[in-house]
């Protein structure tokens, strides 16, 4: 069985919990606040300092070392998720041009819902084709906190 380091962060009123898996982070849960108490281990400072960061609106990307677990193609999703720039949104449609495969717009749906590194993976930047706020493993609310977010910190630039 394969060692897992964990820790905890918490933010206003949620908190996530942060594990890592040879050496890289690689996977994030949403968790009710209260419930992401506890000891973090030490290897999970980086990714605890630059999630802050992020939320704090002083940090636009990430540059930690990954290992998401997923498919060849929920990986190609994820990593064309990565490209979308900070503050900017992408339809299921246009991800699934980007990787070559216009008509898997569900299957980049489907991809995008197993994410395991929301945030990191940003892909609450993943919107329905009208620019409407689909689906997110921390609710709705929590994708239009994080949009919001990004958009504040670009008009203070």
């Amino acid at each position: 069985m394969e060692v897992q380091k964990v820790g905890y962060l918490e933010w206003e009123n949620w908190g996530l919990k942060l594990i890592m898996t040879r050496g890289r982070l690689s996977r994030l849960l949403f968790v009710p606040k209260g419930k992401a108490a506890g000891a973090t281990e030490p290897e999970l400072a980086e990714a605890r300092l630059q999630l802050l960061a992020y939320l704090k609106g002083s940090r636009k990307g990430f540059t930690l070392e990954l290992d998401p677990a997923g498919t060849e193609f929920q990986k190609e999703v994820w990593n064309a998720l990565r490209e979308i720039p900070y503050g900017e949104t992408r339809s299921y449609k246009q991800i699934a041009g980007k990787i070559g495969r216009p008509k898997a717009c569900r299957a980049v749906g489907q991809a995008a819902n197993k994410n395991p590194l929301p945030i990191v993976i940003p892909c609450h930047r993943l919107v329905g084709a009208n620019g409407s706020l689909t689906g997110y493993a921390g609710g709705l609310e929590m994708k239009r906190y994080l949009l919001e977010l990004e958009r504040r910190t670009l008009e203070q630039e």
